[in-house]
């Protein structure tokens, strides 16, 4: 991995884990799968709009074609609908840490599903991310928390879990990347909408905070890290850019605490730490079976 790769890689996390602040701010003013069906549409328009004019085309097979609406619907409508919920109710630090737990649950279906070999170093990476968490959350609950925010949080994460198994690396080396990435971007948008139609009252407080946290959202996270980690996908693979999970919590939290505010006390520091630490195990620990069967 050369010093490029590396950057984009910390980029990416930077991006990705700053939605999770911008979407607390969303919640405040606007419900939740309304506004992330905004951002679907309006991310999915740019993402074809642009691709078209750079002249990338629609051409997928039908397993493609599985894959990109496997992945519009639990990462788009699953994780971050259930994300963008749970911020209504907890810290956009305390969403953070549980939707880290990212490449631990992949880790864990992987060996238990796929059969991948189990090493001690992953073994432990698993048991620190583990006890990271319960670090973190033994505060939070101690200090008062909703849960529905956690459980909210935990059935996104599961779900997203699941997508990245079953798509793993389908669209490497895809020369259409922005064409899948605003396609993704409009299933999301197909699927999200009659669950904000059903369930929520469509009531928007226009606010300054709104129009940037919305517009953030919807370009960067939204549009831009989607793009950069497909890109990331293609040159490195799936597992090897994985490992940049590893610093979403770190970048999460710290963000939501110098953006919103939010309290960040040593036994959070020691809990990202912990977490950060198992993260970075695991994909050692799949790295290195994944080079022993090369």
């Amino acid at each position: 991995m050369n010093a490029r790769t590396a950057l984009m890689g910390v980029l990416f996390s930077v991006m990705w884990s700053s939605a999770f602040t911008s979407a607390r701010m969303i919640v405040l003013d606007a419900p939740p799968f309304l506004a992330l069906g905004a951002r679907f549409l309006i991310s999915g328009m740019l993402g074809v709009g642009i691709a078209a004019l750079l002249g990338q085309r629609i051409r997928l097979s039908p397993a493609e074609w599985r894959a990109l609406v496997v992945l519009g619907v639990c990462q788009n409508t699953i994780y971050l609908g259930l994300c963008f919920v749970a911020v209504q109710w907890v810290a956009a630090g305390v969403v953070v840490i549980i939707a880290s737990l990212l490449p631990l649950l992949v880790a864990v279906a992987s060996w238990v599903f796929l059969r991948e070999r189990r090493t001690w170093l992953g073994l432990a990476g698993l048991a620190a991310g583990v006890i990271g968490v319960a670090v973190i959350m033994a505060g939070k609950i101690a200090g008062g928390i909703d849960l529905r925010g956690v459980v909210a949080t935990l059935i996104g994460v599961t779900a997203l879990a699941a997508a990245t198994l079953l798509v793993g690396g389908r669209f490497a080396g895809n020369p259409n990347t922005l064409m899948l990435v605003g396609l993704q971007m409009l299933v999301g948008f197909v699927t999200v909408l009659p669950v904000s139609w059903l369930f929520e009252s469509w009531v928007v407080r226009p606010t300054v905070s709104l129009a940037v946290a919305f517009a953030w959202t919807t370009l960067v996270p939204g549009l831009l890290a989607t793009l950069v980690w497909f890109v990331l996908v293609g040159r490195i693979g799936p597992t090897a850019a994985a490992a940049f999970h590893f610093l979403n919590p770190f970048f999460g939290v710290a963000i939501a605490a110098l953006i919103l505010g939010e309290p960040f006390t040593s036994r959070d520091v020691v809990g990202v730490l912990i977490v950060m630490l198992g993260i970075l195990a695991v994909q050692l620990s799949r790295r290195r079976v994944a080079a022993g069967r090369s």
